[in-house]
């Protein structure tokens, strides 16, 4: 083709295969033949706009792609460390109290109207009494025949949980724990040096304290890059400077979570109490009733009675605290 058509261009060093040199280019031969070939010159000049194009959009993508990168989540499942609960008598009362909330080793277990929860000293008791499912109680010149049930805890044995890297906070570590600063003077101090741009900071939209960290969250992710590179910081904090490292920061949801129940060995839930006394008389009978060996009773450790209409919570805590 270059020895056979002859391209009118200014500059030899630029493209010749363009539309304008195509349509004033000077091809040797019948006009059927100039047609036939000035066509195809024609598509071929399409043909290398529409790569050029494609290369565009192409590299377009890839700088978007960059711009918005969403690291991959992770699920990673562990199991439970398994604990002892007991009820220590602490509890809420509500009208309305629907569902079991689980935290920090802590359950609040609800407790229906016109019952009693009470833990003994000994799970030998609580044992022995729910051999019967129906135990008789004196209250006054009456003899109340009541059902008795064992105490069983949801608690999670296994989590999943989904994790990735939070384009928008970091991990701050190093923070002392024997500091002359409040949590929220701290916080303050930190907000105040990561949010100066000299410092490689920005504007910080969230915070947070940890044990021995702080999490930071900033409304430029360009802002989290360079502090992540940069890593080691000095921040003076109170009366010292304190050498502080910045981390990307791992954020986390629950996406499974598998429950099985978990009997409470010193326990046993009473129901269908009638509301004969006042509420403190009732439970002080009720106490007093429970301590008695003849009564298929022993020490207890501790009791809470819901009156009629009532609601309650009862808090199950480890049995080291």
């Amino acid at each position: 083709m270059a020895e056979k058509f002859n391209f009118p261009v200014d500059d030899p060093s630029q493209d010749q295969l363009t539309w304008e040199n195509v349509s004033r280019a000077e091809i040797p031969g019948p006009q059927e033949e100039d047609e036939l070939w000035r066509k195809k010159l024609l598509k071929l000049c399409y043909l290398k706009e529409e790569q050029k194009r494609l290369k565009l959009r192409k590299e377009k993508l890839q700088q978007l792609q960059a711009e918005q990168y969403v690291p991959p989540k992770e699920e990673v499942p562990f199991p439970v460390p398994q604990a002892v609960l007991v009820f220590q008598g602490q509890t809420k009362v509500g009208k309305e109290v629907r569902e079991t909330v689980i935290s920090n080793l802590q359950i609040h277990y609800p407790l229906p109207e016109s019952s009693a929860l009470v833990s003994f000293e000994d799970p030998k008791v609580a044992a022995s009494l729910l051999q019967h499912q129906e135990h008789f109680i004196l209250l006054e010149e009456c003899r109340l025949r009541v059902p008795i049930h064992p105490v069983e805890l949801p608690v999670p044995a296994s989590i999943k949980v989904l994790t990735w890297l939070c384009s928008q906070k970091v991990l701050v570590v190093g923070l002392p724990t024997d500091r002359d600063l409040s949590e929220e003077q701290l916080l303050d101090k930190l907000e105040i040096f990561f949010g100066r741009p000299s410092n490689g900071g920005g504007e910080v939209t969230t915070r947070e304290l940890l044990p021995g960290a702080a999490v930071l969250g900033f409304a430029d992710d360009k802002v989290i890059q360079n502090l992540i590179q940069t890593c080691c910081f000095k921040v003076p904090l109170g009366s010292q400077e304190v050498p502080l490292r910045v981390f990307p920061y791992v954020d986390g949801k629950i996406q499974e979570m598998e429950i099985s129940p978990c009997p409470v060995p010193n326990s046993v839930l009473v129901l269908n109490i009638p509301d004969i006394l006042d509420g403190p008389d009732l439970e002080d009978t009720l106490e007093i009733h429970f301590q008695k060996p003849s009564q298929g009773g022993g020490e207890v450790e501790a009791l809470t009675f819901v009156a009629p209409g009532k609601r309650s919570l009862a808090l199950f805590t480890h049995e080291s605290t």
